[in-house]
């Protein structure tokens, strides 16, 4: 069963939190952001390609020929870093969505997926999770909320090794960290109170 809010991140951006439960120990927490629009990569990648052919004209027909050995290095030099520089972006940058897989036996799957299609997974073992929070940090001059793992500390079960933030993309508000938050804990709570329930019987 699956279902689709919508939020905004801490920017203004309009972002979906789609939450999908596979069974009672074993959630699904996926944040999608905005798509990249044709529209406006149609726009940015014309308005390098007019510079370029503006400057192809200029150094053409004017004293700023000997600024350019061959006029269409110009022009090719600029549809090659154009491209270049559209394959790092899509692939390396634009993250079109972050999903949180909770499974209360195993562990907690992170996962990002850019724009190109390529995916980022990091699987932290249960047996590694201290706690999942909230936590608020400063940027720009605003406070910000963002969601995180604590890794238990091996060396003392009460202390902290290290701190997972997730969502860093997409950043969303407090009011959507909430519902991934509940999610969860009610996840970690289930597998605290497992070992107490077969103790009893």
């Amino acid at each position: 069963m699956a279902e689709e809010r919508r939020f905004r991140s801490a920017s203004g951006v309009p972002i979906a939190l789609r939450r999908r439960q596979h069974s009672a120990s074993c959630r699904e927490l996926a944040v999608r952001g905005p798509r990249l629009q044709l529209r406006s990569l149609s726009a940015a990648t014309s308005a390098v390609w007019l510079a370029a052919y503006g400057l192809f004209a200029i150094s053409e027909s004017s004293v700023f020929s000997w600024l350019v050995l061959q006029n269409s290095m110009v022009l090719s030099a600029a549809i090659f870093i154009t491209l270049i520089g559209l394959i790092i972006y899509l692939h390396f940058v634009k993250i079109d969505q972050e999903s949180l897989l909770v499974i209360g036996s195993l562990g907690i799957q992170v996962t990002s997926s850019y724009a190109s299609g390529k995916e980022s997974t990091t699987f932290i073992e249960m047996g590694q999770v201290k706690d999942v929070v909230i936590n608020e940090a400063i940027y720009m001059q605003k406070v910000i909320y963002y969601l995180c793992i604590l890794l238990r500390d091996p060396e003392d079960p009460q202390g902290v090794s290290e701190v997972v933030p997730l969502f860093q993309s997409s950043k969303p508000r407090l009011d959507c960290l909430i519902e991934v938050y509940k999610s969860c804990q009610e996840i970690l709570e289930q597998r605290k109170t497992a070992p107490q329930s077969s103790e009893i019987k």
